[in-house]
């Protein structure tokens, strides 16, 4: 399986397609952070809104600081959990001027220990950092399956094993190229297949055509 193939042409469509993972593509690795921190069982669209807003008050770690929890909670209500995610951005804006400086940590290890951290949003800010790290969210671990490239039931089963198949040159990449995907082709409802570049080889098309 050509994965270069799979990822640029993923990466291709999702830019013309104007993913809203590109239009609203961060730069700076603390925003990266909370916007992976926010986007947890939340929908894409309620991430972004939450995520503008944020941002239009908040550019740095200090920024967060000087915030009540209310307040934070107030900025970012369209997302799920908003309430235990207002109160983990508080902390994680006191940990990371205390601690580090302002900065975000480059290792899984001290990143896993920040709060509302996980495994998912560990990836992501290391895959943003040019760090391999596959970072699996919904998209990921759907698009995998349906392909059939993975058989899994959990998220943290389907990354170690696309870490098996996939080139390690490629891991930073593959998150960002599968969510654009992901929101422009293959949807969670009615994906697009027959628009789909993939159909020849993909298991859910194949299963679709014989139903």
């Amino acid at each position: 399986m050509n994965w270069y193939w799979i990822v640029e042409t993923m990466e291709k469509i999702g830019r013309e397609r104007k993913a809203p993972v590109y239009e609203m593509s961060l730069n700076d690795p603390f925003m990266v952070l909370v916007s992976a921190i926010l986007s947890t069982r939340t929908k894409d669209e309620q991430t972004h809104k939450a995520v503008r807003k944020l941002f239009s008050i908040v550019k740095n770690p200090e920024d967060l600081l000087k915030l009540s929890e209310d307040e934070i909670d107030e900025l970012i209500k369209p997302v799920g959990f908003h309430r235990t995610k207002a109160k983990n951005l508080k902390k994680l804006a006191e940990v990371l001027v205390k601690d580090y400086g302002g900065k975000v940590p480059e290792s899984l290890e001290e990143l896993l220990k920040l709060p509302g951290v996980g495994r998912k949003v560990a990836n992501i800010v290391l895959s943003h950092l040019g760090k391999p790290a596959i970072a699996v969210d919904t998209h990921v671990h759907r698009i995998a399956n349906r392909l059939g490239v993975v058989k899994t039931k959990k998220p943290e089963e389907t990354e170690e094993k696309l870490k098996e198949i996939v080139p390690k040159e490629l891991w930073s990449r593959l998150n960002k190229a599968f969510v654009g995907f992901g929101q422009t082709v293959c949807k969670p409802l009615k994906p697009l297949c027959e628009e789909c570049p993939f159909k020849s080889f993909c298991e859910y098309f194949k299963n679709l055509k014989q139903s």
